[in-house]
């Protein structure tokens, strides 16, 4: 209450950001005039003025509003757009690294413009961040007008690029692409033997456009490269045969709120049975265990054309925001086998991880990072915590007429729909369009066929033909029109209103259900309205919708049954309102919740992964990398001495044996020293003795291999050993992260335990790629040039046994023939006749010369 009224009286920090900013504006806009008679030459050379003055010292922020002023004169000669005074607010906030929260229809790809532009000048690159290859290859192609008419390069990073192509779209000055693009090039770069083969070079600025989608919605979800791992696909198969014999809270229970599935004490006892194993909780049968839980979650918890589709054979997961496929993105722990055997399509082998990031980790390694959306307010503690960036919201360019009605609520979904339908047919009629929001494939399709049958013409979009939704979209304020549209999909494209339909009332949005965040609905309904359009909103609501279903309706539904109310008739009451707010506000708690979660555990992670990735690009940068072979050879004789030859004992105590196996294991040695010399060492002078034995063997190894080569040899094995065990890591890390939540039983932090053990894992790591490289360098033997040439030799003098016996073969074969006669069944064949034995020579001198 305090600090309402302190607002009213101060204003909320949002608005003195926004006050701050106009002054900045006011610049730009006073020097609106000495641009705009400057050629189309004299404007592009503003671009190489800019970059002297930025090697001589000037900062961005100095630059700002001349080099804002350019880039409106050029988007006004190149577009015939001119950037209003709220898109140059915009500008600002994203070049000071923040969120700006911008209205749909706003004009944020033209607001991006301008702080692109002016970090470009840097030469360090900036990259772009859309939703989809549609928005990267449009905007690359629209707004990179406006940077190649100012003498700057543009690139555009999609899915079907090969590497050399990626590193041209990665060296230009602004680079678009998809979240997903730019993060498996990352993780792919770190997998490379050669800095040259590496296609990004840098992680600048970067501006997120649909900030709250990539970083908030699509977050829950790690990148992964993973390759096939040696498991048979069969159990999957023999589990989800059983599967039909598994009854609702008799064999298992579901929390439909974490969409986790547990079995019951009697579902235990029915998979052993149908399975034949004793005890399915014994380390042995682990493995049933997890199958048995995946494919419950598979059959009773993941709904078809809801989760997930099934196109061409392939089981294809929906984004549950966005409702669009994500092509080449599969569940983890075996829960897409588990759906490919319950959808009948091949089962595809279980991917083991070879390199994952967490967006998260992904976007928090640019220097500078800023983001874009129309709905980004009611994240914004959450953009604070994870990302450390602040939310601003800039005023509309015109004032909002938009009316939202109140949702309506029906007893049950029959209702819901009847009405829905009712509603579309009366707006239709008189020619209104209607872009209708579904949260689901199935509720789309259900609706499409309801209209069809009172055959009232439409479009549906969803994520099985996305293909067209851009086109769609943008078609849908058209008179008349009636689109579908799942969880707004189609998002980055302008809904523009045609001919009358402004008299009739503007687009009419008419959103189907309410989605379990809040800033989806407002998506939604920022459809209608734009640049001070009318338009109108309503939701439809029923008690048996998810949200209501699961996080409580049932003071409404007791309402409902004292009111005495008929299915057709709705509740509109603000109650309704608040309910549904709550309900809302619960499971984006929950959301952040597992966001957190994954963070907190991919955090563990990624410090490692920083790790070894770093030492790789150490390795990868330098010429010689001798100093960390030795560092290594230091490493491992001094663990040798500290494990096997403690100081607080004699030598005749230390066990030889286990030394002599160590030092062999490591370093290729055989320690053949005298017994007196021996017991006369201390642990100090034994350790100086096996690091010169040690040394000598290299060196030994150096004079047998060449230097030259021993420094590439030394390279080539350590970045071998680093891939490969790094590799064993992630699968480590994956099963103890799949078991670690079993902790909570003993009265254990989860979290603490997984950081104790992977810990001690990554320890493991690091002293076993120290082991394997020194092991195979002091044993490594190159083929010298001679033995190379007798190599060859005999793979020649073999190629030809070969052919001399396959030659050998076929004149047995002819012989063969020789001594048995072709005997005629048909009409007589001629004497100079081809041989009908395919020998290739005339019958009288073949077959036919004994005839």
């Amino acid at each position: 209450m305090v600090g309402q009224v302190l607002a009213k009286i101060f204003g909320s920090k949002n608005d003195r950001m926004i006050k701050q900013y106009r002054k900045i504006v006011k610049k730009i806009n006073e020097l609106e005039p000495s641009v705009e008679p400057l050629s189309d030459a004299e404007l592009a050379a503003k671009t190489v003025e800019f970059k002297e003055r930025i090697a001589q010292g000037e900062t961005l922020d100095q630059l700002l509003p001349e080099a804002f002023a350019v880039v409106r004169e050029a988007a006004k000669r190149v577009l015939g757009e001119r950037h209003y005074d709220v898109q140059l607010l915009g500008g600002i906030v994203l070049h000071e690294g923040k969120i700006a929260e911008m209205k749909t229809g706003e004009g944020k790809t033209l607001t991006s413009t301008a702080p692109v532009y002016l970090n470009a000048l840097a030469g360090q690159g900036v990259h772009v961040v859309t939703v989809n290859d549609y928005l990267a290859r449009r905007d690359v192609q629209w707004m990179g007008e406006v940077y190649r008419f100012l003498g700057l390069t543009t690139g555009c990073i999609l899915h079907e690029l090969n590497d050399e192509q990626r590193r041209e779209a990665y060296g230009a000055d602004i680079t678009y692409g998809t979240n997903n693009e730019f993060g498996f090039d990352y993780l792919r770069d770190n997998m490379k033997f050669s800095l040259k083969d590496f296609c990004q070079r840098g992680f600048a600025y970067a501006i997120v456009d649909e900030v709250d989608s990539i970083l908030i919605d699509e977050a829950r979800t790690p990148l992964i490269i993973s390759g096939p791992a040696d498991m048979s696909t069969d159990l999957y198969l023999k589990v989800d045969r059983i599967m039909r014999h598994f009854k609702a809270d008799e064999h298992y229970t579901k929390e439909e709120k974490s969409r986790q599935i547990m079995l019951t004490d009697e579902g235990v006892v029915l998979a052993e049975q149908l399975l034949e194993v004793d005890n399915l909780y014994d380390p042995r049968n682990i493995n049933y265990l997890h199958h048995v839980n995946q494919s419950l979650k598979a059959h009773f918890m993941f709904k078809r054309d809801v989760d997930y589709i099934v196109k061409n054979g392939a089981v294809i997961i929906v984004d549950e925001f966005t409702g669009r496929t994500m092509e080449g993105r599969r569940y983890s722990d075996g829960l897409h086998q588990a759906l490919e055997a319950k959808e009948g399509v091949k089962v595809e082998r279980e991917n083991q991880t070879l390199a994952s990031i967490t967006f998260q980790n992904y976007f928090r390694m640019y220097k500078k990072l800023a983001g874009m959306t129309g709905t980004a307010d009611t994240e914004a503690p959450e953009f604070k915590k994870i990302y450390n960036l602040d939310v601003v919201v800039i005023p509309t360019h015109q004032k909002m007429i938009r009316k939202d009605y109140a949702d309506v609520i029906y007893k049950n979904q029959a209702a819901k729909y009847r009405n829905i339908v009712r509603e579309i047919k009366e707006l239709h009629e008189k020619g209104q369009p209607i872009l209708v929001g579904t949260i689901s494939i199935d509720v789309s399709e259900k609706i499409a066929k309801m209209l069809a049958k009172e055959n009232i013409p439409h479009e549906v979009l969803n994520a099985k033909q996305h293909e067209r939704e851009a086109e769609i979209v943008a078609e849908a304020g058209q008179k008349g029109r009636v689109t579908i549209a799942t969880n707004m999909a189609g998002r980055g494209t302008d809904i523009k209103l045609g001919e009358g339909v402004r008299e009739l009332g503007g687009l009419h949005i008419l959103g189907t259900g309410r989605h379990e965040s809040r800033r989806i609905d407002n998506q939604l309904r920022g459809r209608s309205g734009r640049q001070g359009d009318p338009g109108t909103s309503r939701f439809y609501l029923s008690l048996e919708d998810d949200l209501l279903r699961i996080f409580g309706s049932d003071r409404l539904r007791s309402i409902m049954d004292k009111l005495g109310m008929e299915e057709d008739e709705p509740i509109e009451h603000s109650m309704v309102s608040r309910a549904i707010e709550n309900a809302q506000r619960k499971v984006e708690g929950h959301n952040f919740d597992i966001r957190k979660h994954l963070l907190e555990y991919d955090d563990v992670m990624n410090k490692q992964r920083e790790v070894i990735y770093s030492q790789r690009r150490e390795v990868l940068e330098g010429d010689d990398i001798q100093p960390i072979i030795t560092d290594m050879i230091a490493e491992l004789v001094d663990q040798v001495v500290a494990d096997c030859a403690p100081a607080k004992m004699s030598a005749e105590e230390w066990d030889w044996s286990a030394i002599g196996e160590r030092v062999g294991q490591a370093f290729d040695l055989q320690l053949d020293w005298p017994e007196e010399e021996r017991n006369e060492l201390d642990s100090a002078a034994f350790a100086e003795k096996l690091r010169q034995a040690v040394d000598e063997a290299y060196a030994l190894q150096e004079a047998r291999n060449g230097v030259e080569q021993m420094r590439q040899l030394e390279r080539m094995v350590l970045l071998q050993m680093v891939d490969t065990l790094w590799k064993e890591h992630l699968l480590h890390m994956d099963h103890l992260k799949e078991g670690i939540g079993l902790r909570g039983y003993g009265q254990k932090n989860p979290l603490n335990e997984y950081k104790r053990e992977s810990f001690n894992l990554f320890r493991n790591l690091i002293g076993a790629i120290k082991l394997h490289t020194i092991a195979n360098l002091m044993r490594i033997q190159l083929v010298q040039e001679d033995e190379l040439a007798r190599l060859e030799e005999e793979r020649r003098q073999q190629r030809e046994r070969e052919l001399a016996e396959a030659k050998r073969s076929s004149a047995e074969d002819a012989a063969e023939a020789k001594h048995h006669p072709i005997q005629r069944v048909e009409d007589k064949i001629g004497r100079n006749a081809p041989c009908p034995c395919g020998s290739g020579k005339k019958y009288k001198k073949c077959c036919g010369a004994n005839v």
